[in-house]
């Protein structure tokens, strides 16, 4: 069975041929699978194209596929490639051929001597597009391809330039299962420098049922977006004069940040991790020295003391602060492993075009932490953080399915710090600590940070979308560059190693992720609006009073609603700003000491005593319950 990504980098290839067809002046670019899908970038020149011509594409992709078209393949030198490209004037795809030639691409070899292409062939209709090389077929064999000249490819409407792999037949492919999807922009080979095209992106599954399913998990994630629910439950503000990416927490998205950041100490304080602090800039010698100045300077918030006529930076991570802290003690083997644990806000200048809400931000706070261990504390350290991870994200509800990825680096060196022997020691560490604590681990080339190999989780959602969320680095070098050491049972100066691991990735990414994951209707322990009392006339406020008094001993978050309003717009306004448990006040509950509850998550309505109804949140807030 043809597998999913040969599919839809199939279909990439007939939507280039759809385009080709209803706008034969466009030039290609590139066109990749995706996880979900495909796109394909085009040079429209000055013709108009918007989302309203996607039916049209859409339509003659279906027919395409209908026709039973083959995939061929034949492969020439790169100097034939030039000739037949230039011949078709496709100049992205003779730039492509230039890089590769030279090794400028992933790496630093020349991929091949030769340059695939592949050509569609109509069994049942021949079509303009494949007049000339049908003709040319007729009495040459494919494997004499090399020797067709420019003059006669000129009248050639569509050919592509591909290693694939692709389906042999267009009939292999569902043509109800893939959707257009949008038009975006796009630079060329993703330089901002370079011209930009215009990409069209679209859904791609095995079958029609599983591209429904796909899109009705999309219009459900609309309802989710954080981006929605946080204006309309006030959980956080962007200013526009406080600057793009510099969210502030209103007081009920401070509640949700403040549980979690209290959750994730509560999981790490038992498991030996000490709590500290550390300041918000530090001097650039403090990056020199880490190593991050060479390879991260851009990317830093200078800041220019006008007293003390220093220069500062905004941190951008707090790894080289920690390593302060070590420094500053005489350690021995007895006392590691040495762990740190720290919440703290980092700074980074993102691109202004990708700000949006907490998704990308500059201020980011990081639940961070550092431990400082021996290499044969390597895995068992592993697994405590392993087990905090699995804590945090059971409690959420997120473990029923995940994997992890151990991103390493790829054959290019010049990308990344330090050196080949520590490199290799670190992944090696990272993996074995993956098999020896099960982890459901998959290696991935060309992940790895700039500055280490790392373990990254990733974790789904309740509506199935896969979010990269925890992780954990391992780093040999930094205790060497900030010249780090303890004391081994020889009594000589033994390097540490150094493991960075963050839970929620950052405080704010966390929230994004739990807003949609949750629709904004948080379990009791993360709600800011646990319960909201609503008598249903003046006459019932003092009672009222009483349950709201007698809540609020337990350390619950009460609201309530003692306006002159209906009841239904009580109970809507409610609602509307998702309270667990809506509490409505009558003469029946004054008269027997009850409430009548509820509940907004599962529209179960009951009557329960107030004092039963009190200590029943109580152990749902304790026991942290979905």
């Amino acid at each position: 069975m043809t597998n999913i990504s040969t599919k839809r980098h199939s279909l990439a290839h007939i939507m280039a041929q759809a385009v080709k067809q209803n706008f034969p002046e466009v030039k290609i670019a590139t066109g990749p699978d995706t996880e979900n899908g495909f796109y394909y970038d085009f040079d429209f020149w000055e013709v108009e194209f918007s989302d309203k011509d996607l039916k049209k594409i859409e339509k003659s992709m279906k027919k395409i596929i209908t026709q039973g078209q083959e995939f061929k393949k034949f492969e020439v030198d790169y100097s034939k490639a030039r000739e037949v490209l230039n011949a078709m004037n496709e100049n992205f795809k003779t730039e492509l051929i230039d890089r590769f030639e030279s090794g400028d691409f992933k790496n630093k070899e020349k991929l091949s001597d030769k340059i695939s292409f592949y050509f569609n062939v109509s069994k049942w209709k021949s079509s303009d597009y494949y007049t000339s090389l049908q003709d040319y077929l007729s009495t040459n064999s494919l494997e004499d391809f090399s020797d067709l000249d420019g003059d006669q490819v000129k009248n050639l409407k569509f050919i592509d330039m591909c290693t694939g792999p692709h389906v042999n037949n267009t009939k292999e492919l569902d043509a109800n299962s893939f959707k257009l999807a949008k038009v975006a922009g796009a630079y060329w080979l993703g330089d901002a420098e370079k011209a930009q095209l215009t990409r069209i992106y679209a859904y791609a599954f095995d079958t029609k049922e599983e591209l429904d399913a796909y899109l009705h998990m999309l219009e459900e994630a609309k309802k989710r977006d954080h981006r929605i629910l946080w204006a309309k439950l006030k959980l956080f503000t962007i200013s526009d004069l406080i600057g793009p990416g510099l969210p502030l927490m209103q007081p009920a998205g401070m509640i949700v940040r403040s549980e979690m950041e209290k959750y994730l100490w509560e999981l790490h304080q038992n498991r030996g991790y000490d709590r500290v602090w550390t300041p918000h800039l530090a001097k650039e010698t403090l990056y020199e020295t880490s190593g991050h100045a060479g390879h991260y300077l851009e990317d830093m918030f200078k800041v220019f003391g006008w007293t003390s006529k220093e220069t500062f930076f905004l941190k951008p991570m707090n790894c080289p602060h920690h390593m302060q802290l070590f420094a500053d003690n005489k350690f021995s083997y007895r006392d590691m492993p040495v762990r740190y644990f720290e919440p703290a806000t980092v700074y980074r200048d993102e691109k202004s075009g990708q700000l949006s809400g907490l998704t990308r931000v500059r201020a980011i706070t990081q639940d961070d932490g550092h431990l400082f261990c021996r290499v044969s504390q390597i895995k068992s350290e592993v697994k405590v953080i392993t087990d905090i991870i699995k804590e945090y994200y059971t409690t959420l509800g997120m473990t029923d399915e995940y994997w992890v990825s151990l991103s390493v680096r790829w054959d290019d060196k010049s990308k990344y710090l330090w050196w080949e022997d520590v490199w290799n020691m670190a992944e090696t560490a990272l993996e074995e600590a993956s098999q020896e604590n099960n982890l459901p681990y998959k290696r991935v080339e060309w992940e790895a940070a700039f500055y280490w190999p790392k373990l990254d989780f990733m974790f789904k959602d309740a509506i199935g979308r896969e979010w990269q969320l925890a992780t954990i680095q391992c780093d040999f070098n930094l205790p060497v560059r900030f010249d780090l050491s303890f004391t081994n049972e020889a009594w000589e100066q033994e390097k540490p190693v150094v493991i960075h691991r963050a839970i929620s990735w950052s405080l704010e990414r966390g929230m994004w992720v739990l807003i949609e994951h949750f629709a904004g209707i948080f379990p009791l322990w993360l709600s800011p609006r646990q319960v909201t009392v609503l008598p249903v006339l003046p006459m019932f406020d003092d009672y009222a009073s009483e349950v709201v008094s007698s809540l609020k001993s337990a350390w619950l978050r009460v609201s309530w609603d003692f306006s002159t309003d209906s009841l239904n717009k009580k109970v809507r306004n409610a609602e509307k700003m998702h309270n667990n448990y809506i509490l409505v006040i009558g003469e029946q509950e004054k008269t027997d000491w009850t409430v009548a509850v509820r509940n907004y998550k599962t529209k179960e309505q009951t009557v329960e005593k107030l004092e039963d109804f009190k200590n029943r949140l109580v152990e749902e807030y304790k026991n942290k319950s979905l």
